[in-house]
């Protein structure tokens, strides 16, 4: 959520902002600014009248101990506080309509990201050569059946398009992405945790997916109450949650937090080439990593989530290339945005693998997450997000990237110890 006072101080800098964006909240922010100044004069009347009440509260007794008659103040007060009891409930109103078009805005956009969608992204470096073949490559849903890696037959018939089931030496590989995942971010000091998958909509609402994007997730309600729960798209949505409505202390920041989920997408369902296996789907697994910052050193944890993740692509040997988002193409809780992107030979494209976001203090915001500074006052909390990693792309690079003309697959060095084998063979 932007910051009332920043809306209020400079509606022309927020209005840009949002523009970078792609995103007209001209309206939105005049409309604010208009109920904001209607909050501030009832805000106003009410104080002044509470003023006259609490005076009155002290003549009364007064004017009883003397001897006179105070039934015309009493009266007075009566009638006060019915006028205080309309404008509180003006003022609620008020509130919840300034609250509703907030939520509305997305944040803004860090100064150095350019304006524009997904045409204006910035590739910044890449890493390694596009792999060459001196026979004719296979794709990876060729691969993986032939290597009995993945069934995507009977995980069509177990759960509708955009499902697969990881068979036999394909589910070892999936484990062993996710267990060495999970181990280089506890040796560099993270603390994992293992998240309900079901979570309340207040999780949404923090994490800036509700109310906006309500209908893109998974809902189940509960048949014999009126619980309401949404599948987690992803563990960065529990994961800023945790300290939701606490006061931290300056010297737990910054907090390191990783989660192993697997996530929960409607977005699926695309029968283009180039979402074909398992590119796109309703259900993948990911480890998230998210940290809690002070400001001043939110540019640092960027740095390092990025850093994190490019080493984790990196120790796996492929071939991928960092991109710098335009504001268009970042989420809409994000100040700025990194993608990962592998490459998939198949295709001849790159595919996100990662993001790594910062959100400054649009999440601590909405989720009231604050810490207690050297100047004893209360700021919010820097929350960033990254995927360390997203394993439903990284397979498909994998078998295609390493793939070798007997049709045999090549195991990544760091996964060897989890297979025991150095190459999966038809």
């Amino acid at each position: 959520m932007i910051d009332i006072k920043l809306i209020r101080n400079n509606p022309d800098f927020v209005k840009a902002g949002a523009k970078k964006r792609e995103y007209d909240a001209d309206k939105i922010v005049d409309d604010i600014l208009a109920i904001d100044a209607k909050r501030r004069e009832v805000t106003g009347r009410v104080e002044k009248m509470r003023a006259e009440q609490n005076a009155a509260s002290k003549q009364i007794p007064q004017i009883k101990k003397a001897g006179g008659d105070a039934s015309d103040l009493m009266a007075k007060m009566k009638t006060l506080s019915g006028e205080i009891k309309n404008c509180d409930a003006e003022l609620n109103e008020i509130e919840e309509k300034q609250k509703e078009l907030s939520l509305s805005l997305p944040n803004m956009p860090d100064e150095d990201v350019v304006a524009g969608g997904k045409e204006n992204n910035q590739p910044l470096r890449y890493f390694g050569e596009q792999p060459k073949f001196d026979f004719e490559p296979k794709n990876h849903v060729d691969l993986c059946e032939s290597l009995h890696l993945i069934d995507y037959q009977r995980g069509a018939k177990l759960a509708g398009a955009g499902s697969w089931i990881y068979t036999g030496m394909g589910a070892r590989l999936e484990w062993a992405l996710i267990n060495f995942f999970i181990a280089e971010h506890i040796r560099d000091g993270y603390q994992f945790m293992l998240l309900p998958h079901m979570l309340k909509y207040e999780c949404g609402y923090v994490a800036g997916q509700f109310p906006k994007f309500v209908d893109e997730d998974y809902w189940i309600k509960n048949p014999t109450t009126n619980d309401k729960k949404f599948l987690l798209p992803t563990a960065e949505t529990a994961l800023v949650n945790l300290h939701r409505d606490e006061v931290l202390d300056m010297d737990e920041l910054p907090k390191k937090y990783i989660g192993y989920t697997p996530c929960y997408r409607r977005e699926a369902g695309s029968y283009r080439s180039e979402e074909r296996g398992m590119i796109r789907g309703h259900q993948f697994n990911k480890v998230e990593m998210v940290q809690y910052t002070k400001p001043e050193d939110s540019d640092k944890a960027f740095e390092e989530l990025v850093h994190k993740a490019e080493h984790l692509v990196q120790e796996l040997g492929l071939h991928y290339r960092l991109s710098k988002l335009a504001a268009g193409d970042c989420s809409f809780s994000m100040a700025r945005t990194y993608d990962i992107e592998v490459w998939i030979p198949s295709m001849g494209i790159y595919k996100e693998v990662s993001s790594a976001s910062n959100a400054r203090e649009y999440q601590a915001r909405r989720g009231n997450v604050k810490y207690r500074g050297a100047d004893k006052k209360l700021h919010y909390v820097n929350t960033l997000n990254a995927s360390g990693l997203a394993t439903s792309r990284l397979f498909p690079a994998i078998v295609e990237q390493f793939q070798n003309a007997d049709g045999s697959v090549t195991v990544p060095e760091v996964l060897r110890p989890y297979l025991g084998t150095d190459v999966i063979r038809p």
